[in-house]
């Protein structure tokens, strides 16, 4: 797994027995994002698909809507950090700049939170350039049921250390798993989704469900609808903000799905039952 993953030395008890051995552990790394040179955020994350996760981050952050929008992104080589390939320097297309100072993330992001660094949250809600309600994505509520399993099977790295968040991009239609990716951090997982159809030309995401391990926080929520992502489901919770969000966008969200039950918080017109009968909205 290269830097993805290390080996360290532990010690194991189960009631008064210990015995010692070797583990695998995540590995959790900086990663700054540059745009034109000058730096916009550091965020934690486990090293792989950096340049998703810089694009989907700037797709985040409304600074490109387009694949054409992002002209290059390029490891920067120089001291040793950036030898380490925790770098990333970005370069968009016509006249776009990194944001003023006082809206970007001069703390570095911590891999739990996305937000943290940010002024306000105010802030962060981006302006939307997708109409997520008129997207007619209506999916069964079986399928969604069937998401937690396909994630958890999906997941390379997680077998291995138990330490990391996924977040994994359906196709309605079909479902079809389009894309997976692996990160400490939930919004760094997602983030790497969105820039994968970002660098594939997949923008707007419409038709499309996101599934994510942990909790739906507003800013997983923000980063599905700026995407164009009509449904987003996750494992556990979602919280206040994301669901005033949810309503205000025409996101559908999901939270605790299990094989038998899930709630929706928001949307729910969006949900099919096996026997053909809409849910309400």
């Amino acid at each position: 797994m290269g830097r993805i993953t290390q080996r360290r030395r532990v010690t194991r008890i189960a009631g008064e027995a210990g015995t010692t051995g070797l583990d695998t552990l995540v590995v959790e790394e900086p990663l700054e994002i540059r745009l034109g040179g000058e730096p916009v955020a550091v965020t934690m994350r486990t090293p792989g698909h950096d340049m998703d996760l810089a694009a989907g981050f700037l797709v985040s952050e409304g600074l490109v809507v387009a694949t054409e929008d992002l002209r290059t992104l390029t490891y920067c080589a120089g001291d040793a950090l950036e030898n380490q390939y925790n770098v990333l320097d970005a370069r968009l297309a016509g006249d776009h700049r990194a944001p003023a100072s006082s809206v970007r993330r001069a703390l570095t992001t911590s891999s739990a939170c996305g937000l943290c660094g940010k002024a306000q949250v105010e802030q962060i809600r981006t302006a939307l350039v997708h109409d997520l309600r008129a997207d007619p994505t209506v999916v069964d509520a079986a399928f969604i049921r069937s998401l937690p399993d396909r994630l958890r099977g999906a997941q390379e790295v997680f077998d291995r250390t138990g330490g990391l968040h996924a977040a994994g991009l359906f196709d309605a239609a079909t479902g079809a798993l389009l894309v997976v990716r692996e990160d400490v951090g939930r919004h760094n997982a997602v983030d790497k989704v969105v820039g994968w159809a970002l660098r594939d030309g997949r923008l707007p995401l419409r038709g499309t469900v996101l599934f994510v391990s942990g909790r739906a926080s507003f800013e997983l929520a923000q980063k599905a609808a700026v995407a164009g992502i009509p449904v987003l489901a996750a494992v556990s919770a979602a919280s206040s903000l994301a669901v005033d969000l949810a309503e205000e966008t025409g996101l559908t969200l999901i939270g605790f799905v299990r094989e038998d039950r899930m709630v929706v918080y928001a949307g729910a017109g969006r949900i099919a039952l096996s026997a053909g009968v809409e849910v309400s909205a």
